[in-house]
C-alpha cells in the first residue's frame, strides 16, 4: 500500500515536472519496443529488407508533417488561449487537412516510381497503396495528439505514442513466427496499428469529438487567430520536417537499399538520447502556453539547463554501450554504421536541447524566431550533404546533421539577449538549478502522509 502510495506521489498530478517525469518513462518504453521491433525486422529481413521497409514506412510520415500547415500546433494555442471552442477548432483543421492529404496520396501514387526509381516494382506498389491510405491517417493522427496535448490529456497523449510501436511489436511476432514476415506484410501490420491507436484515442476524447457539435460554419473571431497562428508556425515546422527527413531522401536518391537499412537503425538507436529532451518539448508548450512571459522564460529555461547538463553527463558512457549494443542486437554487419551511430547521438542531444528553447518562442507568440534558426540550419546542413555524402557515405550524413544542430542550438540560445532582453547567463547557468533537482527528488522520495494515502485511494 505504502509503495503504491509512494509511486503515485512521485508521478501522479498534473504539475509540469511529473507530467514530464511520465512522459519520459512513457517515451523509454516506446524506445525500448521501437528497438525491439528493429531488431525483429533487421534480423529477419536483412540490410536490403530493412532499407525497403524504411523506404516505404517514410513516405506517409513525411507527407503528413508537410500538409500539417501548422494547425495541430495552432489548435494547441488557440484552445489554451480561448479563441474558440474544441468544436470549432476541429473543424477548422479539418477542412483543409483531410482533402489536402487526400489528394497529397494520390499524387505520391503517381510519383513513387520516381522516388523510389532505385527500389523493385514489388516495392514500389506496396510504397504506393501503402502510402495513399496512411497519408489521411497520419493527419488525423496529429491532430488527435494536439487535442490531447490542449486539453492536458496526456495520457491519451502517452497512450497514443505506446500503443501503435507495441501492437505493431506484437503483430510483427505472430507473423513472423507464421513465416510471413516481408516489407508488404510488415507495412500492413503498420498501417492496422495506427488504425486501432487511433480509434481507441478518439473513444477516450469522444467528448470533445461529438460530430454533432461541428460545424463547416465557423465565427470570424475564431478562424481568423487559428489560420494567423498556423501559417506563422508552419514555416518553422516545414524547416523542421525538411531539416529532419532531407537525410533519408538524400539517401534514398543517392545510396542504396542496403545503405537506408543501416541507416535507419543507427539512427533510431540514437534517439535514446531523446528520450527526456522529447518529453519535455511535447509537455513544456502546451503547458506553460499562456502563463506570463517571464514564468515561460523561467520554465523552459530550466528544463533545457537541466536536460543539457544530465545528457553530458550520460553520453560518453552510453555511446560505448550502444556500439555494443549496435553488434550484439542488429549482427555484426550493422557494425559498419559505428561511426554514424556516434554522430547522430551527438546530434540527437544537440537539437532536442534547441527544440526546449524554441517552445520558449512559440509559446510566446514568437514563432517566426524558430523559422529564421531552421532556414539558417536546414541551408548549412542541405549544402553539406552534398558535399560530406559523396565523400563520406552514411557519416557524411551524419556530420552535415550534426552541423545544423549546432547552428539551430547557437541561433536559438542567442535569441533570447537579443529579442527579450534576457541576459545570456541566465540562459546558460542557473545555480538554483541544483537546488530545484535536489527538491524534486526528495518530493520523489518523501513517506507520503497519511491523508495523501487517502486522497489517491479515493482517486482510484
Amino acid at each position: 500500500m505504502n509503495a503504491i502510495a509512494a509511486a503515485k506521489q512521485m508521478f501522479g498530478g498534473n504539475s509540469l515536472a511529473k507530467t514530464i517525469m511520465r512522459t519520459s518513462f512513457n517515451n523509454f518504453f516506446v524506445l525500448i519496443i521501437t528497438t525491439l521491433t528493429s531488431i525483429l525486422t533487421a534480423r529477419m529481413l536483412g540490410a536490403d529488407g530493412k532499407g525497403e521497409l524504411s523506404a516505404v514506412l517514410f513516405w506517409p510520415a513525411l507527407l503528413g508533417s508537410l500538409i500539417g500547415f501548422g494547425l495541430p500546433t495552432s489548435l494547441i494555442y488557440n484552445v489554451k488561449n480561448k479563441t474558440g471552442s474544441v468544436p470549432e477548432l476541429l473543424s477548422l483543421a479539418l477542412r483543409i487537412q483531410l482533402p489536402v492529404s487526400l489528394l497529397a496520396g494520390a499524387a505520391a501514387w503517381f510519383c513513387m516510381p520516381l522516388w523510389l526509381a532505385n527500389y523493385d516494382a514489388s516495392v514500389i506498389a506496396v510504397a504506393q497503396i501503402y502510402t495513399l491510405a496512411a497519408v489521411p491517417l497520419a493527419v488525423l493522427t496529429n491532430l488527435c495528439i494536439a487535442l490531447a496535448q490542449s486539453l492536458d490529456g496526456f495520457g491519451v497523449y502517452n497512450g497514443m505514442l505506446f500503443f501503435v510501436p507495441f501492437v505493431n511489436l506484437c503483430v510483427l511476432t505472430v507473423i513472423w513466427q507464421l513465416g510471413l514476415l516481408d516489407v508488404a506484410g510488415a507495412s500492413a501490420v503498420s498501417f492496422g496499428a495506427g488504425l486501432i491507436t487511433l480509434v481507441w484515442a478518439a473513444f477516450r476524447l469522444r467528448k470533445q469529438l461529438l460530430l454533432k457539435d461541428i460545424r463547416w460554419s465557423v465565427s470570424r473571431s475564431s478562424y481568423r487567430p487559428f489560420y494567423s497562428y498556423g501559417a506563422r508556425v508552419y514555416g518553422m515546422e516545414l524547416m523542421g520536417t525538411l531539416s529532419s527527413q532531407t537525410d533519408k531522401i538524400v539517401i534514398v536518391a543517392l545510396l542504396s537499399p542496403a545503405d537506408f537499412g543501416l541507416y535507419s537503425v543507427v539512427y533510431a538507436l540514437s534517439r535514446v538520447f531523446n528520450v527526456v529532451q522529447n518529453a519535455i518539448t511535447n509537455v513544456i508548450f502546451p503547458k506553460v502556453t499562456g502563463m506570463d512571459n517571464e514564468v515561460i522564460i523561467e520554465k523552459i529555461g530550466r528544463a533545457f539547463r537541466i536536460s543539457m547538463l544530465g545528457m553530458a553527463v550520460i553520453i560518453v558512457p552510453s555511446l560505448f554501450i550502444g556500439h555494443f549494443m549496435l553488434g550484439l542486437l542488429y549482427g555484426s554487419t550493422f557494425l559498419a554504421g559505428s561511426s554514424t551511430f556516434y554522430l547522430l547521438s551527438l546530434e540527437c542531444i544537440i537539437g532536442g536541447g534547441s527544440w526546449i528553447l524554441a517552445s520558449a518562442f512559440n509559446a510566446l507568440g514568437r514563432p517566426g524566431l524558430v523559422l529564421v534558426r531552421q532556414i539558417a540550419a536546414y541551408l548549412v546542413t542541405a549544402a553539406l550533404f552534398f558535399v560530406f555524402t559523396p565523400w563520406l557515405g552514411l557519416p557524411g550524413i551524419a556530420l552535415a546533421l550534426l552541423s545544423g544542430a549546432l547552428v539551430r542550438l547557437a541561433v536559438s540560445v542567442l535569441s533570447f539577449p537579443v529579442f527579450f532582453k534576457v541576459p545570456l547567463g541566465r540562459i546558460l547557468f542557473d545555480a538554483s538549478d541544483f537546488k530545484f533537482v535536489m527538491q524534486m527528488i526528495r518530493k520523489g522520495r518523501r513517506k507520503p502522509t497519511n491523508e495523501e494515502v487517502l486522497e489517491y485511494a479515493s482517486n482510484g
